[in-house]
């Protein structure tokens, strides 16, 4: 299996550190598998979408004005 290193802040160590009985490497192995099938299922996604790049970015900027003026009123 190949490795791969990580930084990570000095504090976020010294937490992890408190709690030794986490195997720290399969929560990382988790959180990246989670991300990658997330990364799989939005590439499917956007190879399916008939929006150009300049439509999805109105787009998603109407959604986030839509969002800030409820959410902040």
């Amino acid at each position: 299996m190949p490795t791969i290193t990580l930084s990570v802040p000095e504090e976020l160590k010294q937490d992890m550190d408190e709690s030794r009985e986490i195997n720290w490497s399969e929560v990382a192995r988790t959180a990246i598998r989670n991300k990658v099938s997330q990364l799989k299922i939005l590439r499917s996604i956007c190879a399916k979408s008939k929006l150009s790049e300049k439509d999805a970015l109105e787009l998603g900027r109407k959604i986030n004005r839509s969002l800030h003026e409820r959410f902040n009123g």
